[in-house]
């Protein structure tokens, strides 16, 4: 048998573990879950250990009918701009603050006044948000003085893994070009960030390709993961990146739309214009040549999915929910849903637009609800893009990832609202897989993406648009568009 290697990514609410071998075919794979803390205040946290003792479990399980002493290299990616810090020992000080976190919101304007005259300012204070390594720096130095002045270093999401795997302290430009603490037109930390933060630049992690070797696994965690001490490990990348490579999306250079917790919009780009709507990803497998995604979100995806069928209405075998909706009658309900549960990021970048049923009736039953629920949140993806200004209408298709891809009335809904062909994609996708072809590349110096990816990307099914649907989607859409002008109405406090 020849040389294995480990993909991991750390998701929000669950860790995916792959395991390929030297011609990327897949061992096994094992899912960890867990959960994050959180409260009506906004505080999204979780103790980065648990992230650890996961990582443990799920190699243990995923190795436990394998040879261990094959397993050559681990590459690891997860949710981006989640902040951990860390102090003078290593050790994290309290939880990380999760990408998702609410509480700094009421602290933008104020950050965003004190960005925009800085180098890159006008882009870094249009897309700073709340959840953004910036932003949760800043508030932890307003409102939790105390671990503020311990910070010794601090790590992004899936960078903490690779630190506790290595002991080295890096991320990579996805990392850092998303943390709104990043100079993306000279490609190095913002020094008027850090002087704003009052950090100091050893606190920053060193910037490399994602491809580079971060080191070896420690001798601690060889012995508590029973594994070789030549175990190499990526530097890694983000998830939406990793989730880039596996579908094509950065080798070919298409759209695709990842239907995961959020729901993500992403193209590669050659001239990233720094004016239009979504967050720049600067993207390097070597550290010397550079790709540029364009991504933008809608904050409230598959959460927001979970708590209509799940939380409200009991639904828990969502396979059988998808068989009994019915969209040939429910779209010519008047039922609208707005989805921004969880405030906006991109469109409106306000952390407290909240979401709306509207036009419900007496008749209204439950699979009408959850019918509308999806098709709003189609509708705000057809937004994002226009927001975004990406022309994904130049394309023949758009890839869709991810779970919200299980559900054809989903995949046929998302088609008859952007009027596009619509690819739902299987084999071997996602940020697991994307992280460990990485790692299962041993030329670095003949790497492509073509190359990495090569038999492994494939369109399983597809939805073309329905020409009555269509119109019947375009006039409810004018009508979804009004919506957040109504409930900021609505909620403005005119007293």
């Amino acid at each position: 048998m020849g040389n294995t290697y480990l993909g991991i990514d750390l998701g929000t609410s669950a860790m995916k573990i792959v395991l390929i071998d030297e011609k990327k075919n897949v061992l096994d794979q094992v899912t960890q879950d867990y959960q994050t803390m959180k409260t009506d205040a906004g505080r999204s946290e979780i103790d980065p250990e648990i992230w650890v003792t996961c990582m443990k479990n799920g190699i243990d399980k995923i190795l436990a009918d394998q040879d261990r002493s094959k397993l050559k290299r681990i590459g690891i990616t997860g949710q981006m701009h989640t902040l951990i810090i860390l102090d003078v020992n290593g050790k994290s000080i309290g939880p990380a603050l999760m990408w998702n976190d609410l509480r700094a919101k009421e602290l933008l304007p104020e950050l965003r006044d004190k960005m925009k005259n800085f180098p890159d300012g006008d882009y870094l204070a249009r897309t700073v948000s709340t959840g953004s390594p910036a932003a949760n720096l800043y508030w932890l130095r307003k409102n939790q003085q105390e671990k503020f002045q311990k910070i010794h270093r601090f790590l992004i999401g899936p960078d903490y893994l690779v630190f506790r795997l290595t002991g080295e302290y890096c991320t990579d430009y996805c990392g850092a070009s998303t943390s709104c603490l990043y100079q993306l037109s000279s490609r190095e930390w913002s020094e008027d960030m850090r002087k704003l933060l009052g950090l100091p630049k050893t606190a920053y992690p060193k910037v490399a390709g994602s491809m580079t070797i971060a080191g070896c696994i420690t001798e601690d965690m060889a012995e508590l993961l029973h594994l070789e001490k030549d175990v190499e490990v990526l530097v890694g990348t983000g998830d939406n990146p990793a989730t880039a490579i596996s579908t094509g999306c950065l080798g070919k250079g298409y759209p695709v739309i990842s239907l995961g917790t959020s729901g993500v919009l992403m193209m590669p780009v050659k001239e990233p214009d720094r004016q239009a709507k979504g967050k720049l990803i600067l993207f390097s497998l070597d550290g010397f040549s550079y790709s540029c995604l364009i991504q933008g979100v809608v904050q409230s995806n598959g959460s927001t999915f979970d708590w209509c069928a799940k939380e409200i209405m009991g639904f828990h075998d969502l396979s059988a929910v998808d068989k009994k909706m019915i969209p040939d009658q429910m779209m010519n309900s008047e039922v609208l849903f707005y989805p921004h549960l969880a405030g906006d990021k991109t469109i409106y970048a306000d952390p407290d637009l909240r979401g709306a049923f509207i036009g419900l009736g007496i008749d209204t039953d439950k699979y009408t609800l959850l019918y509308a629920v999806i098709e709003g949140l189609c509708f705000s993806l057809r937004q994002l893009a226009e927001e975004m200004q990406l022309p994904v209408r130049c394309y023949k298709a758009i890839k869709v990832v991810g779970g919200g891809a299980k559900s054809s009335v989903w995949m046929q809904t998302l088609a008859n609202v952007l009027n596009m062909k619509i690819e739902k994609m299987n084999g071997m996708i996602g940020p697991a897989f994307g992280i460990a072809f990485l790692a299962a590349q041993e030329n670095k110096d003949d790497c492509s993406f073509q190359k990495i990816t090569e038999g492994t990307v494939k369109v399983e099914a597809c939805y073309e648009p329905e020409e009555a649907a269509v119109q019947i989607c375009e006039k409810k859409y004018q009508k979804y568009l009004r919506i957040q002008t109504g409930i900021k109405y609505i909620s403005e406090d005119t007293i």
